[in-house]
């Protein structure tokens, strides 16, 4: 079970889930931008600034029952220059996994969010288009130490 903007506007939302069908089914989404020196999150597809702090958030969202956090920065979504690697350490602080999306475009983004703290990373488009092959990335992950199965 994936929420996002429903969890917001209902966090009761995310403790209903987790008590009915387990934490390990509850991923609470999370779109971030960065305004100033924080990260707030954005809801309907990015458009509207809910003015909360994205890891205090995460923090809520953790506590309620959430199982996992799909974390992507609205500032490098679709961009293709890396992942937002500082906005990933912050949420790296969390108990539960993160998983980075926004901003994949080759090999070495998704070693350095690995690196940077995320469980695992999200990407659409360079998959897509075949830019990058799924085994050639798991093999590259696997060559620089990071767990990948093929």
């Amino acid at each position: 079970i994936s929420l996002n903007s429903a969890a917001i506007k209902n966090p009761n939302l995310i403790d209903e889930a987790a008590n009915k069908f387990g934490s390990q089914c509850v991923v609470v989404a999370i779109d971030a931008k960065r305004i100033g020196e924080s990260y707030s999150v954005f809801i309907n597809g990015g458009r509207l600034d809910t003015g909360k702090d994205a890891l205090a958030w995460a923090k809520e969202a953790q506590e309620r029952g959430a199982g996992e956090i799909l974390l992507t920065s609205m500032d490098c979504d679709g961009v293709k220059n890396g992942f937002e690697l500082n906005l990933t350490r912050i949420f790296s602080a969390l108990d539960i996994p993160v998983i980075a999306s926004g901003g994949a475009g080759k090999m070495e983004h998704f070693k350095d969010a690995f690196l940077a703290g995320a469980d695992a990373c999200l990407a659409a488009s360079i998959f897509h288009f075949r830019e990058i092959e799924i085994r050639a990335l798991k093999t590259y992950l696997r060559q620089n130490g990071i767990e990948a199965r093929l």
